[in-house]
Parts: structure tokens; C-alpha cells; sequence
């Protein structure tokens, strides 16, 4: 993630949580979930305000939320009860520790060219069969937008950057409406993945 987007959380996290905590994410969560166990250790990347770790927690499961924005982890830490990491996708080191890794409009942020080693790293965390869900603006934008740095991705695009990690194959993909006020015309591409 460049350094732009990341100062741009910094400088924005509270309207950012403000815009984003009512977003109704529940049919996302539903498709991720109805592939977890019980209690399964959940990577949150990316957690933002915390939003969806809280709903995750609040369903019984373990989750170790990380983000790249200090102000985002201060924000996310004080309304989840525990600490948040900072973290940047590129140092993750984890090895087989997690059933699940949930990207929600998180890796949007890494450059294409980049998202196969992110993955690769993604899939090195995950115990096996684990799944990972990430979403992505539908498009075939890249580039700075409105501060932030976006990969915009279509499912031929994801199919590629998929095969070429050579350790995750897709489950589903779907594309759906943005739930938040205002942005019904925006559309994201849903996947679920598994190592």
C-alpha cells in the first residue's frame, strides 16, 4: 500500500468510520461464514473501524484484526475491546495460523502487479483448506482516486492474478451493489477463495 493512501486514513479515520460503520454487509458475511467452523481463527485485513471484526466476535469466532493506519488501529482498538496490530500487508509473516482471512475492500489498495505475492503470503497464513474473502470495485481502473490508490479488478482479471499464485483456487465470485447512501450505482466484486 503507498504511502498516500495510508496518510490518507490517518488524516480521515474518523469520518471514514462515520461512513462506512452502518455499510450492510450482511450477505458477505453470510457467503464467508457458511464456510467456517465454530470458533475459527479469522485474519481480518485491513479491519478499518472494526466493523466487521466486531461481527465476528460477536458470532463466536477468533479474530486477529490488523490494519496499515495507525489512526484506524487507535479507532478500531477502542471499539473492538482489544489491541489492533499495525501492520502492512507486505510484512505479514504469518505461517498456517488462521482458518479464514477476511479482505474486505482492503486489498483494492495494492497495486495489481503486487496482489499475487500478497496472496502468496495470504495463503502461507492460512491452515489448510482455509478460504479467504476480498472484495474489489468492479472496473478495470488503476491509479490514484480520490487520494487513495485503487485496483479495480474484473472476474477475468481475478481469475488471472488467481492462477497465478499457484495455491488458491476460487469458490465463488459474485458481484454486488454498494450498500452504503448514495453509492447504490457502485458496484464490487466479491470472491472467495481457497489454499
Amino acid at each position: 500500500m503507498n504511502n498516500s493512501t495510508l496518510s490518507y486514513y490517518d488524516q480521515n479515520a474518523i469520518d471514514f468510520t462515520n461512513s462506512t460503520m452502518q455499510a450492510d454487509l450482511s450477505a458477505q458475511y453470510a457467503i464467508f461464514m457458511k464456510y467456517l467452523k465454530p470458533g475459527s481463527r479469522i485474519l481480518d485485513l485491513g479491519c478499518g473501524s472494526g466493523r466487521d471484526s466486531k461481527y465476528f466476535i460477536d458470532h463466536e469466532y477468533t479474530v486477529e484484526a490488523i490494519d496499515g493506519s495507525l489512526e484506524l488501529c487507535r479507532i478500531a482498538s477502542i471499539f473492538l475491546g482489544q489491541p489492533v496490530k499495525r501492520l502492512l500487508f507486505e510484512d505479514i509473516e504469518y505461517i498456517e495460523q488462521f482458518e479464514a482471512v477476511w479482505a474486505s475492500a482492503s486489498l483494492l489498495h495494492v497495486r495489481k502487479d503486487v496482489l499475487p505475492e500478497i496472496l502468496i503470503k495470504l495463503c502461507k497464513a492460512l491452515k489448510p483448506d482455509g478460504i479467504i474473502y476480498m472484495s474489489f470495485k468492479y472496473g478495470s481502473f488503476s491509479g490514484e482516486r480520490n487520494g487513495r490508490w485503487f485496483t479495480d479488478l474484473t472476474e477475468q482479471d481475478l481469475v488471472e492474478i488467481i492462477e497465478s499464485t499457484g495455491c488458491l483456487r476460487i469458490l465463488e465470485i459474485h458481484v454486488s451493489n454498494d450498500t452504503r447512501p448514495g453509492r447504490s450505482d457502485e458496484k464490487w466484486l466479491n470472491v472467495l477463495l481457497e489454499k
